[in-house]
């Protein structure tokens, strides 16, 4: 219900790790195993928690959001994972079988925890123990991307660093969050105690603004003082005037010190506006290198590679070269659709235990294919990105509130919702807060106004469509 209410996006941020524990008949407790999201959800979610909570349990007065102590394993989530897993190969599978065997527990592949890196007193976003050096596949396309992480890892903590700092950059799921992510493990492969904090900008800024809150400004910068590399992920998504000045603060304090900078976002330096000048010129200093799109031949050691880990978990597994060379083919988005292809394809041949087709691939990969048809852009997405992009929240967009800081990025979604969705006009009006259709009128004549007069909003929305369509 969560899922439905607040998109894909939100849920799989803050609600993927909450769990059931209790319910007395008067209060629903759940935990969450960091405190930061525990005090997020009671803050902007508990009234979603608890309009759902009372479909289950009517006489529900509150929704308690706890803590969960670090270790303690939950069974119930475990169940929950391997019930998951059967039913998306049940989904994916044909129907043209009788009783397929259950496979066995034993076949099945750890799931590691993602883990976290903290220095100073700041805990990092998660570390996904998946990407690794050794996972990532090297190509044309993100050889020198590797090649610069690589020696930033291995030279960080010696007498000649590598490049400082080093900005990745690219499209969605090529490979540049997986190589921030092997820094860090590196690093604190080869020096347990260096101090390595890895940040989302989503997390800085939220750190941020709760030493906001608590008056603790200056403590915070502090905390970054003694750090020994600090990696930035998504910078694109850096925003607020107080937040992107302290994050050039702090960058410019630690650079000067000789420490170590990786950022990673999907836009070069010079195209994210935000910053200023120094800013850009600072991060331009090191070495700024692109991932390009995988081509053919490394979408193939891509599968290969994702292939082979499946079978380190059962020999048993296997993908014909027509299979492959047709995933390779068809797949040409970026990564993530390859591993989630041999994912979904395993899956099915657990349940089924019969050999992978090429009619069983068409129907596993057939919503990962975005050529087949123009992706369908919903209003739900333009709430959730022009939400994301101006930092106001998705119930202020939808509220009465009429301050300057609400209403422009309000009147932007309206026009985006008219030119990128085939709503009508009272459509996009109840959908933005039950609205009249003459709102979204004026909105949408408002901002083509606006175009003719200022150059860089026409930039601005283009930015907009083009985050919509990843």
């Amino acid at each position: 219900m969560l899922k439905v209410q607040l998109g894909d996006e939100v849920y799989s941020s803050w609600f993927k790790s909450l769990e059931f524990e209790s319910f007395d008949g008067r209060i629903v407790k759940v935990s969450v195993p960091v405190k930061f999201v525990r005090n997020w959800i009671q803050e902007h979610y508990s009234e979603h928690l608890l309009r759902c909570s009372r479909i289950e349990f009517a006489t529900a007065e509150r929704v308690e959001v706890v803590w969960r102590e670090p270790g303690a394993v939950s069974q119930r989530l475990g169940e929950t994972r391997s019930a998951d897993a059967t039913h998306a190969a049940t989904s994916a599978a044909p129907t043209n079988h009788v009783e397929a065997p259950r496979p066995s527990t034993a076949l099945r592949a750890p799931m590691l925890p993602a883990q976290r890196t903290s220095a100073g007193g700041l805990e990092g976003s998660p570390l996904d123990p998946r990407y690794t050096f050794e996972s990532f596949v090297v190509g044309a396309s993100n050889r020198m991307a590797h090649a610069g992480a690589t020696q930033v890892a291995e030279t960080v903590l010696t007498d000649a660093p590598g490049y400082n700092p080093l900005y990745l950059h690219s499209a969605v799921g090529l490979g540049k969050s997986h190589l921030l992510h092997a820094i860090a493990w590196e690093v604190k492969k080869r020096a347990p105690n260096a101090q390595v904090l890895y940040l989302t900008a989503e997390r800085f800024r939220y750190q941020f603004v709760e030493a906001l809150r608590s008056s603790d400004p200056l403590a915070f910068k502090e905390r970054f003082r003694n750090i020994n590399m600090l990696l930035i992920d998504d910078l694109e998504f850096l925003q607020g005037e107080r937040t992107e000045q302290e994050f050039d603060h702090i960058i410019n304090a630690l650079l000067d010190g000789g420490k170590q900078v990786v950022v990673a976002s999907a836009r070069a330096p010079n195209q994210i506006e935000r910053l200023n000048e120094r800013m850009r010129s600072r991060l331009q200093r090191g070495l700024v290198t692109e991932l390009q799109p995988l081509d053919h031949e490394l979408r193939l050691k891509v599968l290969d590679k994702r292939l082979a880990e499946k079978r380190a978990a059962d020999a048993s597994f296997a993908l014909s070269r027509d299979v492959m060379d047709l995933l390779a083919l068809r797949l040409t988005e970026n990564g993530r659709e390859l591993e989630g292809a041999v994912t979904r394809l395993y899956a099915t041949w657990q349940y089924m235990r019969t050999p992978i087709t090429l009619d069983i691939v068409e129907t596993v990969i057939r919503d990962l294919v975005q050529n087949l048809e123009p992706r369908r852009i919903k209003i739900e997405d333009i709430l959730r990105i022009i939400s994301r992009h101006y930092g106001v929240s998705k119930g202020d967009l939808l509220s009465q509130r009429r301050h300057r800081s609400v209403v422009w990025p309000r009147q932007i979604g309206m026009y985006l919702a008219k030119h990128l969705t085939a709503r009508s006009l009272p459509e996009i009006g109840r959908r933005f807060g039950g609205r009249d259709h003459t709102t979204v009128l004026h909105a949408i004549r408002k901002i083509e106004g606006e175009i003719s007069k200022n150059p860089n909003l026409g930039d601005e929305l283009e930015e907009l469509k083009r985050l919509l369509n990843h």
